[in-house]
């Protein structure tokens, strides 16, 4: 039987990379020692106080057809809440909420972007986004950056690669996978870059809550624009609602209409118990939160600590998220090789970065998302494999 040309578009190395973690789970419910780094899944427990309210909300019977574009009270709080860390002037007119930043990603690039539209993307670039403008038929370009500064977006790179079909560009800070953070500089010659070539800017900010260093920039927030800026977020990080699926979209009006047309044929909005637990989330100053940040960082100090002491890799240190990227590049293997080693004679699943563009070949990325115990095991394990690698090939 045919299937569409968009099969097609949305497979590819994006959905190849999950292999080796679907591989690590097989092991694992095989009953093999196998810690999963390959995943950003927060190890967590969702705050009792957001559980409790989705149960209050239950209970109350909110199972009905929510609004489409989400209940005027979440929206409030969203834009309460980005107003309070951005400065961006925005009210609930200008919030869509998404089951997921990934359902939000997906939705703007439908509403922006046509077939053979180029849209700009910072390296290394999240598994998904190749998938998420190949649906739509439009052209990525990815926009390299090194390692050796941090995998920080220099936006002279971005100025070389734009044509007259260059139509957005999409970044994601602190990225994932690398960490890396812009800075406000950065972000005032990448905004003049979209004022300049008439381009909108996809701003996706679901690590922003996790920065450890330096102060989250909305780029929206910055002079001119507002008007071409869509901002991405979540709740699935900051407080641990992955499997929640609430994310947004804070765009200019018009933005938001279409993207009410397109939820309206496809999603139809999300059940009013999640909602009514996300507005508490947002709205409540809960400890977990700080909390869960803390916790991330000392995660983060542990494993480059660790493994920056082990000759043939370095970890980059990342300014916020929930990973760290490991350059294997002396070892002689490449990253997904290196990758498949570590689990099958070790245990310890990552993913490779080749997976996320040609900038993060030779890395891997580990998950900050078992506890420091484990994680200092992890690292062990990586030591243990790097050094008999290194010894096999002096022998």
């Amino acid at each position: 039987m045919r299937y569409s040309a968009l099969t097609q578009r949305i497979a590819g190395d994006g959905a190849a990379a999950w292999r080796i973690h679907d591989r690590a789970l097989a092991l694992r419910e095989q009953g093999v020692d196998v810690l999963l780094l390959s995943i950003g899944d927060p190890d967590f427990d969702t705050p009792q106080p957001i559980v409790q309210a989705a149960i209050g909300s239950l209970l109350a019977g909110d199972t009905h057809y929510p609004a489409v574009r989400g209940s005027q009270g979440l929206r409030d709080s969203i834009a309460r809440h980005h107003r309070r860390r951005s400065g961006q002037a925005v009210d609930a007119q200008h919030v869509i909420v998404f089951p997921g930043a990934q359902c939000a990603v997906y939705s703007v690039a439908q509403c922006l972007l046509d077939p053979g539209d180029e849209v700009l993307v910072a390296e290394p670039m999240y598994v998904t986004y190749e998938g998420v403008f190949g649906a739509c038929g439009a052209k990525v370009v990815p926009v390299p950056v090194r390692s050796q500064n941090g995998f920080r977006v220099d936006p002279a790179d971005v100025a070389a690669l734009i044509t007259p079909n260059t139509r957005a560009m999409l970044l994601n800070s602190p990225n994932n996978p690398s960490g890396a953070s812009l800075s406000l500089t950065a972000w005032k010659a990448l905004a003049a870059l979209c004022i300049r070539h008439d381009l909108w800017l996809i701003s996706d900010e679901v690590y922003s809550e996790l920065l450890f260093e330096g102060e989250h920039i909305s780029p929206a927030s910055l002079p001119g624009m507002a008007e071409r800026t869509a901002t991405i977020n979540s709740l699935s990080k900051s407080h641990a609602m992955s499997g929640w699926r609430v994310g947004w979209v804070i765009g200019p009006q018009s933005l938001c209409e279409h993207l009410v047309n397109l939820s309206l044929c496809m999603l139809f909005g999300i059940p009013d118990f999640i909602q009514n637990a996300a507005q508490l989330a947002l709205d409540e100053n809960l400890p977990h939160v700080a909390q869960m940040r803390e916790e991330y960082r000392q995660r983060r100090d542990l494993v480059c600590a660790s493994l920056n002491l082990c000759p043939g890799i370095q970890a980059i240190r990342p300014d916020g998220g929930m990973f760290v990227m490991v350059d294997v590049r002396q070892t002689g293997l490449s990253a997904q090789h290196f990758a498949e080693r570590l689990l099958d004679g070790y245990g310890v699943s990552v993913l490779a970065g080749e997976a996320f563009g040609p900038s993060a070949a030779g890395h891997i990325r580990i998950g900050l998302v078992v506890d420091r115990p484990k994680l200092a095991d992890a690292c062990r394990r990586i030591v243990m494999c790097v050094t008999n690698m290194l010894e096999g090939r002096r022998a």
